[in-house]
């Protein structure tokens, strides 16, 4: 099994984009959290603390992805530092741990996703039954 220097850096471009797309969330989201909270201190409202609350889980989705996400960027140089060394065998084992952790932090995306998505849809939910009223 052969693997060049240049495989894993191929990496680099696509995980740098998603770190910034997940950034993007996180930072989206924090800012609906602040808003939601100053409209649940002011009001109280119980269907309000759900939607901090589904927030949060989103949050710390996002976190895991993140954590997946810099762990595949950190194995891949780790993996062409070894191969730079000639230390093939275990440069292309780190380098296919690289990988997982890129599945791992899109698998956590999707799911974060589709939370978001349900919750999208119980508001259209509430919006179609207000207009049937």
């Amino acid at each position: 099994m052969s693997l060049s220097l240049e495989t894993p850096a191929l990496l680099f471009s696509a995980t740098s984009l998603i770190l910034l797309a997940y950034t993007n969330r996180f930072l989206t989201i924090a800012q609906i959290i602040r808003s939601l909270k100053k409209h649940y201190d002011d009001n109280h409202n119980k269907s309000i603390l759900i939607e901090i609350k589904n927030l949060n889980l989103r949050l710390s989705l996002i976190r895991y992805m993140q954590l997946f996400g810099v762990l595949c960027l950190f194995l891949s140089v780790f993996a062409m530092l070894l191969l730079y060394l000639n230390q093939k065998t275990i440069g292309i084992y780190l380098f296919g741990l690289s990988l997982l952790c890129l599945l791992i932090s899109l698998a956590i995306s999707f799911w974060e996703i589709s939370i978001s998505v349900h919750a999208l849809r119980v508001h259209l939910k509430d919006i179609e039954e207000n207009e049937k009223m």
